[in-house]
This record gives C-alpha cells, structure tokens and sequence, in this order.
C-alpha cells in the first residue's frame, strides 16, 4: 500500500498522516476549507486543551459513548504519548486543574503550528480548498477518490478525517457520514453534545452574563435523577451554559432532545437545609429593622439577588423581623432548590462535538478499517464516539489517527 489519501485536514487528519507518512507511504491530504486545523483554532476558547494527564481509567470513564472499542486505540497512543509527541516537537506543554493540557503559551495556534510542521518534516502533501465529492469503491476496495472539480485521484489507502456536524462554519458538514452510508455503512443517530441549554423561564434573561461557581445541579427526568454534579455555570440569553451544563449535555443530550427536563440548582451546595436556614436566621436576629432586600443581598451576587426576591414572594421591603419562620423556610427551600425547565439543547453552530456517527462494530479497533470496505479507515468525529470536556475528545482523536496512520 503506497498512497494514503485523507480526507481533513483537522487534528485527526493531521496527525495520521504524519504518522502514515513516517512509515515511507505517500500521503495527500485534502481540505476543503483555506487552511488546516480550522475547528482545532477555537478549541478550549483558543487555548487548545489537547488532552488530559488523568490515569488511563478516567479517560476510560470520561468516553459517554462506547469507551471500550478505544482500548486499543487509548493504550496503543496514550494521552502521555500524546504529551510527548508535542513536546518532541517543540511544542511546551503546562498541566492545568483537573488535569486539562495546554500549550505552555496558551494559543491554539501554537498546536496548529507544530502540526504543520511536522506534516511538512514527512512529506505530505496539502491540497486546500479540495473538496472531496465521493470515494471510489471496487469490488470492496478502495481505488481512489472523486474531487468536487470532477479530478479522480487514485490511492490504496482512503483515511475518513471529515469530523462530525459541530461548528459548520469550520467545514464540519456531515460528509464523512455520507460517504459512509454510501459505502453501506450504518451512521448513528446524531445530535449536538457539550452545547448549552435552552431554558423556558423568563428569569435567566435578567441573569445574562452572570458565572456561578461551587454550585450543584441535578436533572430531572420526572422524578428520576438523570444527572448530579458540582462545578462552574453560565446564563446566557436563552438559558444555561458553563462547564457543569457542557457536561450535563453529553448525559441527558438524548433526552433533552426529545423532551422537557427539568434542572434544579442548589446555590448553597456546601450548607444543609437546617445549616442554612441557621444562618439566615442569625443573619435577620443580627439586623431585625433592616430590610428583607439589604439582608438577602448578603447570599447572592448582585445581579442574582432581585431574582430571588422576586422569585421568593418575599416582599423586598418588608422588615426582616416582620418576616415568618414559614416564609423564612420558603425562602431557604427555593435557594437549595432553584427550579428550571430544559427546553431542548442549542444547536450545531454552538456544540463542541457531535454525539454518534459511524457505527464502530463496523470498524476495526485496533487499526480503525472498516470490516465492509478493504483499504478504508475513519477516525476522529466522524466515529460514534464522544467523551466529556477536559481534552478527553481530542484524546479520541489523537489515539484512533494513531492506529489509522501506522495500519496504513
């Protein structure tokens, strides 16, 4: 097999054909857009989080969908593989809070830059502004590929990079799925993941803008607990967003996609109920003529505390020594228990990734061919694959262009 022809030219793409390359094969790829790695440039708001330095058993555990068809994947390219794969190629690498990786300069650039240059040091040769239109098959092998302009290229070897459908505007536009369809393979359902909330209540609008940290959430789906964590969230125009609800999405995605859901917010995770009825208690007897608002202002940011007030049906000016111990549990119940409705999730535009794809019992684990087709390999997105945030889907990247790249 001496032509490998990929098809992207983002990370996956990228780093399989250094590898592919590296093992004397001659190696094209094609990218449709004007340059390489174009959604690799936003990831981690710039930054680039391009792993995580957790044990092997977390990343395991940080895969939502189908984390054992990486075993060999993740073993064979670690996530310290990886770390030494950048730094070899004078990328400085810095470990962040929970394990999260970055380049020690903070640009996502620099990421991209040294992926260039090392595509460059093997020998690939880059065709942008490339489309692909389709793959040419025969008699279960792959022949080549059709350009959009018509032009056949043939190759031995055709590596699938296209991504998922997150962030169209870089060129994710669900291609690879076509081809593999095309080519009789199953395509899961696909929906967006790692995307903010959409939420009913008018409230979150006045709370536009506002970072909440060491909070808890829990979803609901009726009564039963769908999702639990602490962490960091963000309101927005049309709802939620932040950390704590990136993940949440990639649990309850499917559900929230289908259904209203219900999301509680405990804005005093750390206090009991009877801990923080105590303390507002204590707060109201150590100023009985104040006003209710100038005391409850004390619990919440600034831009939070006309929500509650309005919410707690409390009113605002009524003096705290006036106000019942009914009212002051009412009050205490709707700060650890802060209730929203999950309309549905926000769309590709604003997803980190696309949940489902190619379906993996059709794929090889080991080298990332397909069972169907000879000579055929998908990596990356395109794959029904998806872990949660802290670098774990760029790990899936790396790890299967790894497999991909050397099995050619």
């Amino acid at each position: 097999m001496n032509r490998v022809l990929i098809v992207g030219g983002g990370a996956a793409g990228m780093l399989a054909a250094v590898f592919a390359a590296r093992r004397g094969r001659e190696v094209h790829i094609f990218e449709k857009n004007e340059k390489l790695g174009k959604k690799l440039y936003i990831t981690g708001k710039g930054r680039c989080n391009l792993t995580n330095a957790c044990e092997m058993e977390e990343l395991f555990d940080s895969v939502r969908t189908n984390p054992r068809f990486l075993y060999s994947a993740f073993y064979g390219f670690t996530n310290q593989d990886v770390m030494d794969f950048f730094e070899q190629e004078g990328l400085p690498l810095k470990v962040e809070r929970g394990g999260r990786v970055f380049p020690v300069s903070d640009r996502a650039a620099d990421v991209l830059d040294t992926l260039r240059r090392s595509i460059k040091r093997a020998g690939v040769k880059v065709h942008l502004n490339t489309e692909v239109k389709e793959l040419m098959c025969q008699e279960g092998r792959m022949k080549g590929l059709v350009l959009e302009d018509g032009r056949v290229v043939n190759g031995e070897a055709v590596i699938v990079a296209t991504g998922g459908l997150s962030y169209p505007s870089t060129g994710s536009t669900g291609d690879g799925y076509r081809f593999a369809e095309k080519l009789g393979h199953k395509v899961t359902e696909c929906l967006p993941s790692l995307t903010p909330f959409t939420i009913r209540e008018d409230f979150v609008k006045e709370l536009q803008g506002l970072s909440l940290k060491n909070v808890e959430i829990c979803i609901y789906n009726g009564k039963k607990a769908v999702f639990r964590e602490f962490g960091e969230m963000l309101f927005t125009h049309f709802g939620v967003s932040g950390p704590l609800i990136l993940t949440a999405s990639s649990f309850v995605g499917s559900l929230a996609a289908r259904q209203e859901l219900r999301l509680v917010l405990d804005l005093k995770p750390a206090l009991t109920v009877e801990q923080l009825d105590q303390r507002l208690l204590r707060d109201f007897e150590a100023n009985p003529n104040k006003s209710f608002k100038n005391v409850a202002s004390g619990l919440f940011p600034a831009k939070l505390t006309p929500v509650m007030l309005e919410l707690g049906g409390i009113s605002p000016d009524k003096k705290v020594h006036d106000i019942s111990r009914e009212e002051r549990q009412g009050f205490v119940r709707l700060i650890k228990n802060l209730e929203m409705t999950v309309t549905g999730l926000r769309g590709y535009r604003e997803a980190i990734i696309t949940k489902g794809g190619v379906a993996v019992k059709e794929i090889n684990p080991s080298t990332m061919e397909s069972k169907l087709v000879s000579g055929l390999y998908f990596i990356g997105e395109v794959l029904d694959l998806d872990a949660v945030t802290g670098g774990f889907n760029l790990q899936i990247a790396w790890s299967t262009a790894y497999a991909a790249g050397n099995a050619v």
